[in-house]
């Protein structure tokens, strides 16, 4: 591990402040960063350490949540107003990791969290354009079974690993962002980036910039949805593909919809094709699977991976089934 120095901040001004060096990194639980320091892919010269932050949930008159960004895993998970109101959210860190993990992992270092593709972590023997811009990728003709089919480019096929940005990106999450210029709001499915010719660049953060919290509009149709997680075993696997949903139904009708896919793209895949053709359609099978075709009309196979396609279609399929038999 590089050598690096490590100091603590009080307040967001103090984080900020001391986090201004190009080779800094705010810590929070370390989950991830950690781990990425030992393999010396993450090389920071100063850690400061930001679990002392405000770590709240703070219940708005609306009905909506304001997420402190220092709030672990767990305390979200657990939280009656997230179990109530956003149920979707709660069984995706659920399903996320081990509760010793997510009792140390923080809600704004899981959105930062980087893909686990194995060429990634492999500085050794393996090529990686995120890790080294120009140099190639080794999963396009390598063991890609757990890549992406949605969004990747020729420079990177690597998923975002996160079940949590997932049910985020479905809820219309909101990221607050503060730097040394200001304050700023990001919408979630906004704040990571695809791949193109630069898949080292994963964020829209500015340099030194700091996650403060994450908030969650009110929305009635949160109240019934529900997270479906597809893994080569029931441990703590990463998602082959996984589903977050929310549905509303009024008569024979659909009426609103909120529909995420994780396991299939750079980032958490918001399914706006899906979603425009379930509005106004009847509940049933036929239509669920219309619009999970929709939604995967433009997947793009790797050699190892075609299954997740039809894996996704179906998961798509059952997930809006459950929830419409739930809403009769």
């Amino acid at each position: 591990m590089t050598p690096f120095d490590y100091s603590r901040a009080g307040d967001v001004a103090a984080a900020l402040r001391i986090g201004a060096g190009v080779q800094t990194k705010f810590l929070g639980g370390g989950t991830n960063l950690i781990d990425l320091m030992r393999e010396t892919i993450e090389r920071p010269t100063a850690l400061v350490d930001i679990t002392g932050l405000p770590a709240e949930i703070t219940e708005r008159d609306d009905g909506g949540l304001l997420i402190g960004a220092a709030v672990r895993n767990t305390t979200l998970a657990e939280h009656r107003a997230v179990r109530t109101r956003y149920p979707m959210l709660s069984r995706a860190i659920l399903a996320g990791a081990s509760a010793q993990i997510r009792n140390m992992a923080t809600v704004g270092g899981n959105l930062l969290q980087r893909t686990r593709c194995t060429y990634f972590y492999d500085d050794a023997g393996s090529r990686c354009n995120k890790r080294h811009p120009g140099q190639g990728c080794d999963a396009i003709d390598g063991f890609n079974r757990n890549h992406a089919i949605l969004g990747a480019s020729d420079s990177c096929v690597a998923t975002h690993p996160s079940d949590m940005c997932v049910a985020l990106a479905a809820l219309d999450a909101v990221v607050h962002l503060q730097g040394n210029g200001g304050e700023r709001a990001l919408p979630l499915v906004e704040l990571h980036r695809l791949p193109g010719d630069r898949p080292d660049l994963e964020t829209m953060l500015q340099p030194g910039e700091l996650i403060t919290a994450i908030e969650l509009p009110a929305q009635k149709i949160a109240a019934r949805s529900t997270y479906r997680k597809v893994r080569d075993r029931s441990s703590y696997a990463f998602a082959l593909v996984s589903v977050a949903a929310a549905l509303d139904i009024e008569g024979d009708t659909i009426k609103d919809v909120r529909l995420a896919l994780g396991g299939v793209a750079h980032k958490p895949w918001r399914a706006h094709k899906a979603e425009q053709a379930l509005r106004g359609r009847e509940p049933n099978a036929e239509t669920f699977r219309a619009a999970a075709e929709a939604e995967l009309a433009d997947a793009v196979p790797l050699r190892d991976n075609a299954f997740k396609i039809e894996l996704a279609k179906r998961t798509i399929t059952a997930v809006l089934g459950e929830l419409a038999g739930d809403a009769r």
